[in-house]
């Protein structure tokens, strides 16, 4: 009797084990089939996100930015979505002149400066020379490939009957400081702002801007010459762009500017130029992912 109660006593210890490993092994693969399950959903679920985020298929787009892109979308519905994009990672969804940042490429010719991006008031372009009285005013110094651009830019206008002058070229964070306030104390700020940069936000201090006329003559009135045409014509083929053109004060948050043109080299304005992008728009589109 004794010996059939060992017996007993083994069989149902081996069924135990038997059922415990069988038990074992289900949760095992229950617990696999969980596991698996979810990560199915959470592909699925970042795949139905990444087609949901429209802004993604943009090689300029920032993940950072996505929830911006999305309350600036939710007010400008009429806006495509290269412009959402481009607008936001101009901080175009701020105010002028916050969260701004020190501007990046110093001394290159793709330097941006704007009203989020600005000059230490020490910032003092690489190789400023002088230019020659028969090109401007006495005083005026640009960036020395800017300068000699600029120069046989003015000689082929001459020799097609145009008479380009400069009026204005580098100035210095305080010329501009003394500058904003005159006008600030002339038209408040807020008219300023439209027209004038806060100093260390002006691109003139780059020493790759030039304000231009017909020789003597009023920059303001400069848009009703044959200069002006034959500019807009011709600039890029020295390497200058129109940086505050009309209809795009959105981007640039200036007025438009017939007179204020930019050097950003040949082969980069011609590109620009063919685009029919602002420098701004350009910029974060085609090169800060490049040059940052």
């Amino acid at each position: 009797m004794k010996k059939i109660i060992i017996i007993l006593s083994s069989i149902i210890v081996i069924i135990f084990i038997i059922l415990m490993i069988f038990l074992f092994n289900t949760n095992s693969k229950d617990k696999d089939k969980d596991i698996k399950e979810v990560k199915e959903n959470e592909t699925k679920e970042e795949i139905t996100k990444e087609e949901d985020n429209e802004f993604s298929k943009l090689s300029y787009y920032k993940e950072e930015n996505l929830d911006r892109y999305k309350a600036y979308q939710i007010n400008n519905s009429d806006l495509s979505i290269e412009d959402i994009v481009t607008k936001v990672n101009l901080n175009l969804d701020k105010e002028p002149y916050t969260d701004t940042i020190p501007s990046t490429n110093l001394n290159t010719n793709y330097l941006l400066v704007n009203k989020f991006n600005y000059l230490d008031s020490s910032y003092i372009p690489n190789n400023l020379e002088l230019l020659d009285n028969s090109y401007s005013k006495s005083g005026i110094y640009l960036v020395k490939e800017a300068k000699d651009n600029l120069e046989r830019l003015i000689d082929q206008a001459k020799n097609d009957g145009m008479n380009i002058r400069v009026a204005s070229a580098y100035r210095s964070y305080t010329y501009q400081e003394n500058l904003y306030k005159n006008y600030v104390k002339n038209d408040g700020v807020e008219n300023a702002d439209t027209y004038s940069a806060r100093p260390g936000y002006s691109e003139h201090q780059t020493g790759l801007v030039v304000d231009v006329t017909r020789a003597f003559d009023d920059f303001n009135n400069f848009e009703n010459t044959d200069e002006y045409n034959w500019m807009l014509e011709n600039a890029a083929n020295y390497g200058f762009i129109l940086r505050y053109p009309k209809d795009k004060e959105d981007i640039t948050t200036y007025s438009f500017e017939a007179w204020h043109y930019r050097y950003v080299g040949v082969e980069l304005a011609q590109k620009i130029k063919a685009s029919n992008l602002t420098f701004d728009e350009y910029y974060v589109r085609y090169l800060e992912s490049d040059n940052n």
